[in-house]
């Protein structure tokens, strides 16, 4: 396994159009190719954030077989680097709604895992706006790990990252790397986004690749932003701007390793 990888988070405010979305997204990723990353995490609806939701269904595709998931292996190939998705709406079976989905591909091209979000955000903010991603996304049942030159990468969407038991279990499972891949409100990223990325990294002694949306996409939602690495210590890596972006950090295996012989709280579970 490499000792060390240099990853990014693509930062980005998606709208309601898939090929500009996707343009500024290869963008991006060339920039932060040409810094040095091996890897990089697209937000949760890199690909689309629309006003409606027919907007979504109509979007919407098999896995493999569509433009969103062709434009993740373009970027793939072309600059030779992992690319996670971190979230586009795949088709299901059940009338009037998609799975969000997130899909890791290698530089190869190749689909390399597929994690369908498992947590789905159903809430009324105080003062603020009502989401029911329910209403037209089916939630996902399986924890999912990719396979990296990197070892295990733990897979997660946002609103998962309330739900501490699915990190355990993720690092139960041999993850050394979590993404986390957002669309984070205004209003609860500004009091939560940083705790809960902070207290995932620490508790899990992982590193953490969090994307986020960022800035006003429509009249109805404005994203936090703030994109991030953290390492298992907690400490913030790198932390984007209020713009759309890439941010890059070096991710160092043996740093990990001494912290999880020096603080060895993952085998001092009581299950």
């Amino acid at each position: 396994m490499s000792t060390s990888l240099v990853a990014a988070c693509i930062q980005l405010t998606a709208r309601d159009s898939v090929q500009e979305n996707l343009e500024t997204c290869a963008r991006l990723c060339a920039q932060a190719r040409a810094r040095g990353a091996e890897l990089a995490v697209l937000p949760e609806n890199f690909a689309l954030v629309g006003t409606t939701e027919h907007e979504k269904l109509a979007a919407a595709e098999t896995i493999g077989n569509g433009p969103i998931v062709g434009a993740l292996a373009d970027m793939a190939t072309r600059h030779g680097m992992w690319i996670i998705g971190g979230g586009m709406p795949e088709r299901s079976d059940a009338p009037g709604k998609v799975f969000n989905t997130l899909v890791a591909v290698a530089p190869s091209g190749r689909i390399a895992a597929r994690y369908r979000k498992m947590h789905l955000f159903d809430v009324d903010i105080p003062a603020g706006a009502q989401f029911r991603e329910s209403q037209t996304v089916c939630p996902g049942d399986e924890p999912t790990l990719l396979e990296s030159p990197w070892g295990k990468i733990g897979l997660s969407i946002c609103y998962d990252l309330r739900f501490p038991e699915l990190y355990r279990r993720l690092v139960h499972e041999g993850a050394r790397i979590i993404v986390v891949p957002a669309a984070f409100t205004l209003h609860t990223g500004k009091d939560h986004w940083h705790v809960l990325l902070r207290a995932r990294a620490i508790e899990n002694t992982a590193y953490l690749l969090a994307a986020g949306q960022f800035g006003k996409h429509n009249e109805k939602r404005t994203c936090y932003g703030h994109s991030m690495i953290v390492d298992p210590w907690g400490t913030i890596l790198a932390e984007a701007p209020d713009r759309e972006c890439a941010v890059v950090a070096e991710l160092d295996f043996p740093f990990q390793d001494k912290i999880r012989r020096e603080l060895p709280s993952l085998s001092h579970r009581r299950l």
